[in-house]
């Protein structure tokens, strides 16, 4: 991170208005762009981006907290805000599952199964993704980030990224073949 901004970052934790502007400013497009590429609800993106920030702006308040890329600190906090999304949405569907009244009465498994593969959709494929190649697809891709870039952000090597990235690919393409 160069000196400005670190200075950037510490007028931040001051509650500087300009900094905190320029901070939202410079990166919130790119975070929320990211949350968007893995969620299709415009609304609970927002929600999510404006957490990340939120949390951004709990961690510089905090005395001796270093953050060496703030772009890397949003982009991971993101991603598990996103995974958090998705455990709620889960753990709901869990439990209405024993409230039989509240499904339809043509409901079934075999048209449930029609329904999700029949909407052909990336995002669909895309969520069935492990959180991994979920996250790296959508840095490399929403993103745009290297190869470098993206494994900083992950904290892994280069060359697992790319195992990570031509797995997930190889999945999405397997999963868009079935549902053609």
């Amino acid at each position: 991170m160069d000196l400005e901004n670190d200075e950037l970052l510490s007028r931040a934790g001051e509650l500087d208005e300009q900094a905190l502007a320029k901070l939202h400013d410079q990166l919130y497009p790119q975070v929320y762009r990211y949350i968007c590429y893995r969620l299709d609800d415009p609304m609970i993106c927002e929600d999510i981006a404006s957490e990340v920030f939120l949390r951004l702006l709990d961690v510089l308040q905090r005395k001796g907290t270093r953050i060496q890329s703030v772009r890397a600190w949003l982009l991971g906090t993101a991603n598990h805000l996103v995974q958090d999304h998705y455990r709620r949405i889960y753990r709901r569907r869990i439990e209405n599952l024993d409230d039989h009244d509240s499904l339809p009465s043509d409901h079934s498994p075999e048209k449930e199964a029609d329904r999700i593969f029949t909407r052909g959709d990336l995002k669909a494929a895309l969520r069935r993704l492990t959180p991994d190649q979920q996250h790296v697809i959508a840095l490399r891709f929403s993103q745009e980030l290297s190869l470098e870039e993206t494994a900083q952000i992950m904290g892994k090597s280069v060359n697992a990224i790319k195992v990570l990235q031509y797995r997930a690919i190889a999945a999405l393409r397997r999963q868009m073949d079935r549902s053609s």
